[in-house]
């Protein structure tokens, strides 16, 4: 289970999302529910979409003109909608990597990360929670995969 804090204001909307997603990453990754790569996220969308829980998609200048990642992109957000999962976007690749990569490989294809839901049984992840939150305030403001900006160190 992991500890986590939050700072709402009087309209219940989250202070910091970038925080609350780090924290949800380093929960997850601590779970062993956290999938990185494009690949390997596309993989567990297809073999077993109802586990996925929570989606990050990360683009950086580097990669901006990269036509088949742009393409992933739009197949992954329109399997997320398809099936109900939040998805949100960071804009710092190299900072993703950092809070989720053990592996060189990682490090390398961090453009794509999933948080799988936690076993039946165990305590919910209130960051997770908080992000889903967030998600469907930006839905309801048309913001169908919002930027999320992670927080340094």
């Amino acid at each position: 289970w992991c500890k986590l804090s939050f700072v709402y204001n009087s309209n219940t909307t989250m202070q910091s999302p970038g925080k609350s997603l780090k924290e949800a990453l380093l929960c997850a990754q601590s779970e062993d529910r956290l999938t990185v790569g494009v690949y390997e996220s596309a993989k567990i969308m297809t073999d077993d979409p109802d586990s996925v829980s929570f989606c990050v998609l990360a683009m950086d200048e580097e990669f901006e003109c990269d036509i088949a990642l742009q393409i992933h992109f739009t197949l992954i957000q329109s399997f997320c909608f398809d099936n109900d999962i939040s998805i949100v976007r960071v804009s710092d690749m190299q900072r993703l990597a950092e809070i989720v990569g053990d592996k060189t490989e990682q490090l390398e294809d961090a453009h794509c990360v999933l948080i799988t839901n936690p076993a039946e049984g165990s305590w919910e992840d209130p960051a997770l929670e908080k992000l889903h939150l967030f998600c469907e305030e930006s839905r309801r403001l048309n913001d169908w995969v919002p930027e999320i900006s992670l927080p340094e160190r």
